[in-house]
């Protein structure tokens, strides 16, 4: 049994620790905060044992009475592995900690690749971190990117992909975040980030993407063109990507027309805090005139990546491989079954 040891036990920490404890070959020995709020109490109500993340902060616990475990170093030191959902660029500052205890770290994508053996998606390059010390798994977005253009390289060939992401203000729970009222490009200059952190997946693919950030807390969604070297038509790329079991088809008949229905039918469906870890891939939107390809694609940004951190430990492991881990994290969670 895997020991698996969370940092940060918020929107995607919270999250990756539900999927490790459902996997048939995972457990979860504790998780860390910074600060005794609800998150908190939940982790607790649900039997993960709880560390301070900031051991001068651990006071602050027991005056909420909340018990903890211990300091984060003992966390880690339980641990055969150790995801790191802290806040961007906190993850780097912890990699030392990790390493003087010799537990490999998993970071997301808010933090350097530099900072890492290697960046990670598992459909993209799963080999590319067995037996790494510390990997990142990218973002939400550069996720559900490689997922989609990942199997059309393989099958066609891209020539150029080009990208327009419009980008939700802020997660349901970040008050703080905007915009209110705007439509804003973020960032004003081109490229955005997104193609480039894709190409530390995929490093030949040529890609241009630039983000617009609008008032919803739903999801992103990206506007995919891209010129295949090949000729398809639209019924051949529609089965060959359908083949992909993270790629989740919205069809014309479930009336789903934009994120909320979407958002709306994973929690009908029984998601836990309505997750869509797919990407949810308009049907009707997958064209293909001569060499290019169209769709438009959701993606739930607080949950896409939770299937890719489970991989990634099994990877930095050596514990299966690529196939074999996919097949049983969306076994373990339900991917596919939508």
């Amino acid at each position: 049994m895997i020991r698996v040891a969370v940092n940060g036990y918020g929107t995607i920490g919270k999250r990756v620790a539900d999927a490790v404890a459902a996997q048939p070959d995972m457990a979860v020995v504790g998780v860390a905060k910074t600060r005794p709020n609800y998150e908190a109490r939940c982790a607790v109500d649900r039997g993960y044992p709880l560390y301070a993340a900031v051991p001068e902060r651990a006071d602050a616990f027991a005056e909420e009475g909340i018990d903890l475990a211990g300091p984060v170093e003992d966390l880690v030191a339980e641990a055969d592995v150790i995801v790191d959902a802290t806040p961007g660029g906190v993850g780097e500052t912890n990699l030392p900690l990790y390493a003087d205890h010799g537990v490999p770290a998993l970071l997301q994508g808010g933090e350097s690749a530099d900072a890492v053996d290697a960046s990670f998606n598992a459909r993209g390059n799963f080999d590319e971190a067995v037996g790494a010390d510390a990997v990142r798994v990218v973002s939400c977005n550069s996720t559900g990117l490689a997922r989609l253009l990942g199997p059309l390289d393989e099958a066609y060939g891209i020539e150029k992909a080009r990208v327009t992401l419009i980008r939700r203000g802020g997660d349901p729970s970040q008050h703080g975040r905007g915009p209110i009222n705007d439509i804003v490009p973020n960032p004003m200059a081109l490229p955005s980030h997104h193609g480039p952190d894709v190409q530390t997946i995929f490093p030949d693919l040529a890609i241009d993407t630039l983000a617009l950030k609008v008032p919803v807390t739903l999801m992103h969604v990206h506007s995919v063109n891209a010129t295949l070297e090949s000729e398809p038509s639209a019924e051949e790329v529609r089965d060959r990507l359908a083949e992909e079991n993270r790629l989740f088809f919205v069809e014309g008949g479930y009336g789903i027309e934009g994120t909320g229905a979407l958002k709306e039918f994973a929690l009908d469906a029984g998601r836990p805090r309505g997750d869509l870890w797919e990407n949810g891939l308009w049907a009707e939107s997958i064209g293909v005139n001569g060499r290019d390809f169209y769709c438009f694609q959701a993606i739930h940004q607080e949950s896409d990546v939770v299937p890719e951190n489970v991989d990634a430990i099994r990877a930095v492991l050596g514990a299966a491989d690529a196939a074999e881990s996919m097949a049983t994290t969306d076994a373990a969670l339900g991917i596919g079954e939508l």
